[in-house]
């Protein structure tokens, strides 16, 4: 199996997602991940914007006219908290969105390293209005997995936004890793006449 940088293979797992745009501000905290947006223009579009705050609510957009959770990237400490706005709006409107933060090397973890901070405090459920979940990707291995299980919770039970934080030097490593399948939200019926009603007149 071909090895590949973790950003890419990070890429590789939005686009079997079926994700189209990704929104934010570039940082060098996950410049792997833009160097894939870059291998891949040609099936997924990273669309610049000038401020953090913008790229959330582009995102919130796009959860809102899909369906299905649009993507923000952001960089570590400012660029995090400038798009807190936008991820608080998803969660109190109940839309799906995925916001990844590039963060510092794990070797400067815990080390007040530069803008860093702690995302679990900052987004995390004992907010009470900010994200469903919040994660961060150790093991680049465990790429494919992390994202489908955010695209699973910021679409099943109530939608909303899911945050994936992204240790700089992680993004770096090499893997021979694959995406996982295109995760759908569940559909739950009272009736199962119902739902397969409404499965045949899809059709």
């Amino acid at each position: 199996m071909t090895q590949q940088i973790a950003g890419h293979l990070l890429v590789e797992c939005l686009i079997e997602q079926g994700v189209t745009h990704a929104f934010g501000v570039p940082g060098e905290s996950y410049l792997a991940v833009l160097d894939g947006f870059h291998a891949y223009r040609d099936r997924i579009q990273f669309i610049i914007n000038r401020q953090e705050g913008g790229a959330a609510y582009m995102a919130d957009a796009q959860g809102r006219l899909t369906g299905r959770p649009g993507v923000c990237f952001v960089t570590r400490g400012p660029g995090a908290t400038n798009a807190s706005i936008g991820v608080h709006t998803a969660f109190q409107d109940s839309t799906p969105m995925v916001l990844f933060v590039g963060d510092v090397g794990s070797d400067f973890r815990d080390r007040e390293a530069f803008q860093e901070v702690d995302y679990n405090n900052f987004f995390g459920p004992s907010t009470r209005g900010m994200a469903k979940r919040v994660e961060r990707i150790d093991d680049p291995h465990r790429i494919p997995e992390y994202v489908a299980r955010a695209f699973a919770t910021a679409m099943n039970g109530r939608p909303g936004p899911v945050v994936l934080v992204l240790p700089e030097d992680m993004l770096v490593r090499e893997v021979n890793a694959r995406p996982l399948a295109r995760v759908e939200p569940v559909e739950a019926w009272s009736d199962p006449d119902e739902k397969d009603h409404h499965q045949k007149t899809k059709k």
